[in-house]
């Protein structure tokens, strides 16, 4: 059998979607006599009429009808494959997977990646809630496309994309005497319950020094290694503490009132992509929407 071409192909479909050679050359941008050509072609490359004449037209043959209804198929598979591609360009498809620190993911890194998928209807998303360490090994495993940990990182190397620092609060129970100063420092904990971090955190070690610097001693009775477990325990009253501003806000209206800091302590964190490729297209439009929307909200109630 001859070799089929494309070209041939599309000649044959815009007969069938026009039903004639006049109309499908001017369909086609060519001359008539170029389309009964290729037609003519594609019938000896296949061995069999694809079309009777009928007075001034042609009619398709059976032959004919069953291999447009293949070539139909063909083309919409193609049509979708164009489509695809078009999606891809414009980062509205495929896969995302994130994975983010608690802090992030139990409330702020959802309600925008909500707004963030509204647009992408065709993006498949996979959002994981695990401590720094974490994140750090999983985007160095290739188990998600981009990680947002606490820094520093102890990984060389590890591309990164530092977020907006935002200052982190204190937080007491409502109600508490702390809770009605405008702005708490250090030497407002003196003697206080205070909920800290797990030692070996650089959160821990950043708060320590503040108010070891003051001279400040607080009855450290209670750690945690999350800061969602730590409001939790301040709102059931078993002291005060200092906390990263999403978690705070997170808690809002639950029986934790969160106040200003000073000197601030910043809560720093970063993207990290693995070093073994580059970020996708969409994991560089989520951490570029991400941290503009981190910008938006400094300051609000999230």
């Amino acid at each position: 059998m001859a070799r089929v071409n494309l070209r041939q192909v599309e000649a044959f479909r815009a007969v069938m979607l026009s039903g004639s050679v006049t109309a499908a050359a001017s369909i086609m941008g060519v001359t008539q006599p170029a389309v009964s050509r290729m037609l003519r072609d594609l019938q000896g490359a296949l061995k069999m009429p694809l079309f009777e004449k009928k007075g001034s037209g042609l009619v398709p043959t059976a032959a004919g009808s069953a291999l447009y209804t293949e070539v139909e198929r063909s083309f919409h598979g193609l049509d979708r494959i164009v489509a695809a591609a078009e999606e891809i360009r414009t980062r509205r498809t495929g896969m995302l997977r994130v994975a983010a620190l608690p802090a992030l993911a139990n409330g702020f890194m959802p309600r925008f990646a909500g707004t963030f998928l509204m647009e992408r209807p065709n993006l498949n998303f996979s959002l994981f809630g695990v401590i720094s360490p974490i994140v750090v090994d999983w985007v160095l495993n290739l188990q998600c496309d981009v990680g947002f940990a606490e820094v520093p990182i102890a990984h060389a190397g590890l591309p990164i994309v530092q977020m907006p620092a935002l200052p982190r609060v204190a937080v007491a129970p409502e109600g508490h005497r702390l809770a009605e100063k405008q702005v708490i420092t250090p030497e407002d904990f003196e003697g206080e319950n205070f909920i800290s971090l797990t030692h070996g955190s650089s959160s821990r070690h950043l708060i320590d020094n503040i108010f070891a610097r003051h001279n400040v001693s607080r009855t450290l009775r209670v750690e945690t290694a999350l800061s969602e477990i730590m409001c939790g325990m301040v709102a059931s009253g078993l002291g005060v503490a200092i906390c990263d501003p999403f978690t705070a806000a997170e808690f809002s209206g639950r029986g934790v009132a969160s106040r200003p800091f000073l000197p601030r302590i910043d809560f720093d964190f970063a993207a990290v992509f693995p070093p073994q490729r580059g970020p996708s297209p969409v994991a560089t439009d989520f951490v570029n929407a991400f941290a503009e929307h981190v910008r938006r909200n400094v300051g609000s109630n999230f």
